[in-house]
């Protein structure tokens, strides 16, 4: 029996503690339209990281398959056992940062290290700034330039790796990348009439662009596909072996600290989504009176950091790490939010219908004959996607020449010599070209305009 919600209040579900466990069925009504999309969707992204797992990490197809679903896991428990309100995902402009520290370490367990390292860090640090609530203090105290420059780096590392990448699939990737910047970043597109058609392929842009690319990778031989029947068996042993904590043990203590640099970005660039998430609902808020949202950002930071810790204590590290939102299908899902309680009955059951088939799904061999041949192609639009919205990000975060070309200098420092030597020399540099200025004034018209006035 599904317990429905009364006009105006919070979503109803078993409270435990801070958090709020939401069963579909039984709290959140369930909408079978939405899960073979959301379902597939899921699968393709999560699983473009398997190439990394297995470069990294030195581990089979099977394994690196088997602790993406786990990942899934805890993606979805965000939603139903934990109640936080975002759709949940990976702390996506973290990747080209991490790829650039991944590669200084041997592949294998020194990797595997690497990140269990990243992750314990990441943890500790979720954990302080919930507990104390010093999270936006902290994230103020930070000078927009170099916050800036660090979400730079991401997308110069991200540009970097892609083009790195091109040569290995150029006719299939180009088609993805062309496909999903038109659907998604296009203005000629966005001036087109608001119709039907457009709508679907806006908010289908990375399935689109995904699917195109494989009727065009298989065309040009770029891309074979081998279908099978069956059901996946994960290797539980295996995986248990080659990644878990449990078997690999706990990264040297100098490593743990010498990756808490990278950590303070990491948690800069989550903060950054916590607020477009909290921007998002509000508005999502002002159109649905029917539902009161609860937006907690110090219980975002716990999930985080459970949603963290779970993840290597049960399956081991994956080159990305759980992160507060999904913004793409967060983004497509306020929307059909907007449209009335009628076609999404709460925030809550949008997610989780979305998101609720990817397991079973990924689970048959059919599905992932289709879907692994194209993990390079969703890997490369990910990171693609992630480069173009982190730059453009950065520059919108800073107002004059002088900051926009520090923002520059430090994104070059931290993709190329790596987050100590991005945030030491950025904090310098600061201090030397902006110094106490207040970062929204026009720096530069004002030194001519004192230059015109002197002479």
């Amino acid at each position: 029996m599904l317990i429905k919600r009364k006009e105006g209040e919070i979503h109803p579900g078993f409270k435990w503690g801070p958090f709020t466990m939401r069963i579909p069925g039984v709290h959140l009504e369930i909408t079978p339209s939405q899960h073979l999309q959301g379902g597939l969707l899921l699968l393709a992204t999560c699983g473009s990281i398997t190439p990394l797992a297995m470069k990294y990490f030195n581990i089979s197809l099977e394994v690196a398959w088997t602790v993406s679903l786990v990942f899934l896991v805890w993606v979805i428990a965000q939603t139903v056992l934990f109640g936080d309100i975002y759709a949940a995902g990976a702390i996506t402009p973290a990747l080209p940062l991490t790829i650039v520290y991944l590669n200084t370490l041997t592949p294998g367990i020194e990797a595997i290290h690497g990140m269990i390292a990243i992750s314990i860090v990441v943890i500790a640090l979720f954990l302080f700034f919930g507990i104390t609530r010093l999270g936006e203090k902290f994230n103020n105290v930070i000078p927009a330039s170099l916050k800036a420059g660090i979400i730079m780096g991401a997308a110069i590392a991200a540009f970097q790796s892609e083009i790195g990448r091109l040569p290995t699939m150029p006719i299939t990737l180009v088609t993805a990348w062309v496909i999903v910047l038109l659907l998604m970043f296009s203005i000629p597109f966005a001036r087109l009439p608001d119709t039907k058609a457009k709508a679907i392929a806006g908010s289908n842009a990375l399935l689109i662009a995904f699917a195109l690319a494989g009727v065009v990778g298989f065309s040009t031989g770029e891309v074979t596909f081998d279908l099978q029947w069956g059901v996946f068996v994960p290797p539980i042993g295996e995986v248990f072996s080659t990644l878990s904590i449990w078997s690999v043990g706990l990264p040297p203590w100098e490593m743990i600290v010498s990756v808490i640099p990278i950590g303070f970005m990491f948690y800069i660039l989550v903060f950054g989504d916590l607020l477009v998430a909290q921007t998002l609902l509000k508005d999502a808020e002002e159109a649905r009176k029917d539902e009161k949202i609860d937006i907690n950002m110090n219980r975002s930071h716990f999930v985080l950091a459970f949603r963290n810790l779970a993840q290597i204590l049960t399956a081991g590290p994956m080159p990305w790490l759980h992160g507060p939102i999904w913004t793409g299908v967060q983004v497509f899902l306020i929307q059909r939010y907007k449209k009335g309680r009628h076609v999404m009955d709460s925030i809550f059951s949008g997610i989780a219908n979305f998101y609720l088939l990817a397991i079973p799904l990924g689970l048959l061999l059919p599905v992932m004959g289709i879907i692994a041949p194209l993990f390079p192609v969703a890997l490369s639009v990910t990171i693609l996607l992630t480069g173009f919205a982190c730059a453009y990000i950065a520059m919108s975060m800073v107002t004059n020449n002088i900051s926009r070309g520090l923002v520059l200098m430090i994104g070059v420092l931290c993709a190329t010599l790596g987050a100590a030597w991005g945030i030491g020399i950025g904090t310098v540099l600061y201090m030397l070209l902006i110094g106490k200025n207040k970062e929204d004034l026009p720096i530069v018209n004002d030194v001519k305009i004192k230059e015109e006035k002197i002479s």
